[in-house]
């Protein structure tokens, strides 16, 4: 009897074990990811993926300018003001931050998430061939929250000055 009453256990046990398992609900998908804590490798992905999809040879990822977009993006998120003039020029910002090669910069407001960044700087002329410059060859991006919500991003692309140069 005593045999019977540990396997009527068990099985009740594992019987209650399974049917808890297959109780439980679908796991739902995760939250959509805050584009402020976007890791280094999605923002490369995100905007060498652009410019591979235009034939252009990747970027790589610069330290010094990605601070310098987040000191610009923190500023513009700060005064809830799209400018490139906040805290200085492009030029001092990125001094500031150690870098001293060629730049160009690209700013967006409002956009949730850096794909629709992204699309907006490309429906821009000026933005679009900063982003798909064959003349720079690196880049930093930074995205910050106004208190209200809306996000700023900052992008910053930067290289040599030689493509820059006229010979004569």
């Amino acid at each position: 009897m005593h045999a019977l009453n540990r396997r009527a256990f068990l099985a009740l046990s594992a019987a209650g074990l399974l049917s808890a398992c297959a109780s439980t609900g679908p796991i739902a998908p995760a939250p959509p990811r805050d584009p402020t804590q976007m890791t280094q490798q999605e923002i490369m992905s995100a905007i060498n993926a652009v410019r591979g999809a235009n034939g252009l040879a990747p970027w790589s990822y610069s330290v010094s300018l990605e601070q310098a977009a987040r000191t610009h993006s923190n500023l513009m998120a700060a005064s809830d003001k799209l400018s490139h003039e906040l805290g200085g020029t492009l030029r001092e910002r990125v001094t500031a931050a150690g870098y001293l090669g060629a730049v160009g910069e690209n700013l967006a407001g409002g956009h949730s998430d850096i794909e629709h960044a992204i699309a907006g700087w490309l429906n821009s002329p000026g933005h679009r061939s900063t982003l798909l410059s064959d003349k720079f060859t690196e880049f930093g991006l930074a995205a910050s929250r106004a208190p209200k919500g809306k996000l700023y991003w900052t992008l910053i692309a930067g290289g040599s000055f030689d493509p820059w140069r006229v010979w004569i």
